[in-house]
């Protein structure tokens, strides 16, 4: 048997580290950890990568970790091996050492459709124009179960769009949540687009809403070249797109749209404790004003605007207006994460590579895929590929398994474990440093608990393979392996199929059944039970 901590346990780092000593006490209550002679040590290493851990058990057992996450992450691994006694820490027997496959692992969301407390109303699925519909505080209650829920899985960080509106608690809600956020090691990363998306304040009373300043500045408005809008091929309804504030741009080519930006960007980065931020440059329209048209008439913009997406956003926008925003953000917080949306589909397409060779190295540069071209890049992404890109590093964003693809079921509630694991998979293989994916809907639903899992799983460690994913993961959540290779099997044939006959769904529903408990691994498979329910009650 190796060594434990009972008792009295004294702690080193435990003020610098405040969640790592609350996740202790929360798992180990009967042990009472003080700031006396210390038994287990917590170091925060800037030499190792962030994220990265190692575990020394001794007489002083030390969990040193990476900025901003590693000891929290030490943390938590320390305790998953340690045992469930309440009043006993099982130390690992030899040192621990980790470090993540994929550097960024990243949850993409809006305010208005992430549902994680489930017990409130409000609750929409689908939308970028939307209003917020939960009550004011439906905004802290979700994002911290998310942060939770991130924190405990090594999932680095989480995309905000709606980071800021007044009706979910304006500045205040915000700064709550990125103090939350932070101490559990997950970096907030408010969305943002230059000149669209409400700017940084997406909605309220704000000089740096964009409807609000749009209004003083009437002249910098954009003269969209035709209707806001846009409609993906994957996705099998069209999408509608009321006029309203939300949709209000402003001209990029004008110079008091980016000294607002500018100045915007600098007072979220100074205000909020964020992690970073996401750029795009607005995907439902470009302006048509004669200095846009002027700014952008080169040959690879032109070559782009005659794809299928080519009225949706302008690569020469991004490549203009980005590296003034990476350039004030990265000089107030230098170790933010910055991300910038190449946008849809177009990975494999280099008509933008002019303009991207204008675009700083250090911006994280995220790679939209549908589930159709998806099937190109799993086909045809090198390595040498991505090491001759323009921009550096290189991340990858899942479209699809949301409901921005699919049927009129949509995929955001599919098992999408299998596709998440093979997408961690492909980037680790071609060397994109990381993956990104939507992160709304709550993993009560079991089929996205273990998407959200197989995601954090195979992000962190690329080699995984599935059969251990099962083994280990999965497994223990539903009754073992077996029967977590059965769940696997009922949920991908429910998912294949949008109609099925009911005698079909009845064995399938009475194959599920059979799991029932009252436990846990019994509500999980409640939940595709009820899955099937609800498709029989339909009649398909």
């Amino acid at each position: 048997m190796g060594s434990y901590l009972s008792g009295q346990v004294g702690v080193a780092g435990g003020a610098e580290h405040p969640h790592a000593l609350r996740r202790l006490r929360e798992s180990f209550p009967d042990i009472t950890f003080h700031a006396g002679p210390a038994a287990l040590q917590l170091v925060t290493d800037p030499s190792l990568p962030e994220g990265a851990f190692r575990i020394t058990p001794g007489p002083l057992t030390e969990i040193r970790g990476g900025p901003f996450s590693g000891v929290i992450f030490g943390i938590e691994a320390l305790i998953a091996q340690a045992g469930t006694h309440p009043g006993r820490l099982a130390l690992p027997e030899v040192p621990v050492e980790e470090a993540p496959g994929l550097t960024y692992r990243t949850f993409w969301t809006w305010d208005h459709s992430t549902n994680w407390e489930l017990s409130q109303i409000g609750q929409q699925e689908i939308g970028v124009f939307n209003p917020y519909g939960k009550p004011p505080s439906g905004f802290l209650a979700d994002y911290r179960r998310c942060v939770d829920f991130c924190s405990r899985n090594r999932i680095a960080a989480i995309v905000i769009y709606g980071f800021l509106r007044d009706s979910h608690g304006g500045i205040a809600a915000a700064q709550d949540l990125c103090r939350y956020a932070t101490e559990r090691g997950v970096r907030i990363l408010p969305g943002i687009a230059i000149g669209s998306y409400g700017g940084v304040y997406w909605e309220g009373q704000s000089r740096y809403n964009l409807a609000t300043w749009l209004r003083e500045n009437p002249q910098a408005a954009a003269s969209l070249e035709r209707g806001v809008g846009f409609q993906i091929a994957d996705l099998a309804f069209p999408l509608s797109f009321p006029r309203s504030d939300y949709t209000l741009s402003a001209c990029p080519s004008a110079p008091e749209t980016m000294a607002w930006m500018e100045e915007a960007v600098a007072w979220l980065t100074e205000t909020f404790d964020i992690g970073g931020l996401n750029i795009e440059a607005g995907d439902y329209g470009v302006c048509g004003c004669d200095r846009c048209v002027a700014r952008r008439n080169n040959e690879a913009e032109a070559r782009r605007r005659a794809q299928e997406h080519g009225d949706y956003w302008s690569h020469t926008d991004m490549a203009d207006n980005f590296p003034r925003l990476y350039r004030t953000a990265k000089a107030i917080k230098p170790d933010l994460w910055i991300y910038s949306e190449i946008q849809w589909d177009n990975l494999l397409d280099p008509v933008a590579h002019d303009a991207q060779r204008r675009l700083p190295r250090g911006g994280i540069y995220q790679h939209t895929t549908n589930r159709t071209y998806w099937g190109r890049i799993r086909q045809g992404l090198t390595r040498s590929y991505v090491q001759s890109l323009p921009t550096q590093p290189n991340v990858l964003r899942c479209q699809f398994a949301s409901q921005w693809n699919g049927d009129e079921r949509t995929e955001r509630y599919a098992l999408n474990a299998r596709v998440f694991g093979e997408m961690a998979q492909v980037c680790d293989r071609t060397g994109m440093e990381g993956l990104t994916i939507w992160g709304e809907a709550s993993p009560y639903h079991a089929t996205v608990e273990l998407s959200y899992l197989a995601f954090a799983r195979f992000g962190w460690n690329p080699r995984l393979e599935w059969e251990t994913f099962l083994r280990d993961t999965a497994g223990p959540l539903l009754g073992g392996a077996e029967a977590a290779a059965e769940f696997v099997a009922l949920a991908e044939e429910l998912d294949a199929h949008q109609g099925l006959p009911l005698a079909r769904l009845a064995a399938l529903r009475a194959r599920a059944a059979g799991h029932r408990a009252a436990d846990e691994a019994g509500r999980r498979w409640l939940s595709l039970e009820d899955q099937i329910a609800r498709r029989i009650h339909m009649g398909r």
